[in-house]
């Protein structure tokens, strides 16, 4: 969820020995993607107002300063796009700042039978696609008091 930052204090309390791992994605596609998904769970609705969804941005990104600063040897950041370049490599990286072994079945995660109920649900049961890294420009001249808040273009 878009709030899951918020609660890396808590987790690292409860969880010391915790391994964060911090998926960054270009701001203008993470936003995007928020404002034109429907979320179930109340709370999300700074997401369906172009300006507040990107203050939160930037609430987001001082948070995870804040919290990179205070933690650091806790949080592995990956970059989404590289994620979609090379997945196994990303994959690896991951799992080796977590101490896991490789299992082939990472190549194929999207054939798992395990229950998902996240937003993201369908895309969890296919392969890594493309087409989502800059589907945001598709609407970039509705986006202008977002772009003009997260002041990136």
């Amino acid at each position: 969820m878009p709030q899951n930052f918020f609660y890396l204090g808590l987790m690292k309390s409860l969880f010391p020995a915790a391994k964060i791992i911090h998926c960054k994605r270009n701001p203008l596609a993470t936003t995007f993607s928020c404002y034109k998904t429907l979320f179930t769970a109340q709370g999300q609705e700074f997401s369906y107002d172009l300006l507040e969804l990107g203050k939160f941005h930037q609430l987001y990104q001082e948070t995870i300063k804040y919290w990179e600063t205070l933690i650091p040897d806790s949080i592995l950041d990956v970059e989404y796009e590289r994620i979609i370049a090379d997945p196994e490599a990303e994959t690896r990286k991951i799992l080796d700042f977590c101490d896991l072994q490789w299992d082939e079945n990472c190549r194929e995660f999207y054939k798992t039978k395990r229950t998902v109920s996240t937003a993201s649900a369908m895309q969890v049961r296919k392969p890594i696609y493309k087409s989502s890294l800059a589907m945001w420009k598709n609407y970039e001249k509705n986006l202008e008091p977002l772009i003009t808040t997260l002041d990136k273009r």
